[in-house]
C-alpha cells in the first residue's frame, strides 16, 4: 500500500530544494530529484522496490501536476489563438510534457530505491 505522506514530504522537498536550484540550474535540480526520491524511499522504508516505487511517484507527482497545467492551458490557449489545429497543437504539447515529466521521474525512483534500502 502506498505511503502517501511519505510521497507528499518526498514532493515537497523536491518543490523547495527545485526553487532553490535555480540558483545552480541543471545540478541544483537533479539534486533536487534525488534528494526528494531518496526522502520518499526512506521514509516508506521496505527495502527496493517500495522505496522505488515511492520515490517515483514523489518524483512524478510533481511532473504531472506541471504537465495538466500546460495540457490545460496549452489547448485553452492554442483553441482561441489558432482554432481546431491550435487546439491539437496545444494537446500534444501537454501529453507530451507529461511524458517526458514521467521519464525524468526516474532517477528519482532509483534514489527512493535506495533509500528503502537504507531505511
Amino acid at each position: 500500500m502506498t505511503n502517501w505522506r511519505a510521497v507528499i514530504i518526498g514532493f515537497l522537498v523536491e518543490l523547495v530544494l527545485g526553487i532553490i536550484g535555480f540558483v545552480i540550474p541543471v545540478l541544483g535540480h537533479a539534486a533536487a530529484g534525488l534528494i526528494g526520491g531518496f526522502v520518499a524511499g526512506y521514509l516508506a522504508g521496505g527495502g527496493l522496490g517500495r522505496g522505488g516505487w515511492h520515490g517515483l511517484l514523489a518524483g512524478a507527482l510533481g511532473g504531472v501536476i506541471l504537465g495538466a497545467l500546460v495540457l490545460v492551458g496549452g489547448s485553452l490557449v492554442g483553441g482561441i489563438a489558432g482554432g481546431p489545429l491550435g487546439f491539437i497543437a496545444g494537446l500534444g504539447i501537454g501529453v507530451g510534457s507529461i511524458i517526458i515529466a514521467l521519464l525524468l521521474a526516474i532517477p528519482s525512483g532509483i534514489a527512493g530505491a535506495i533509500g528503502g534500502a537504507v531505511a
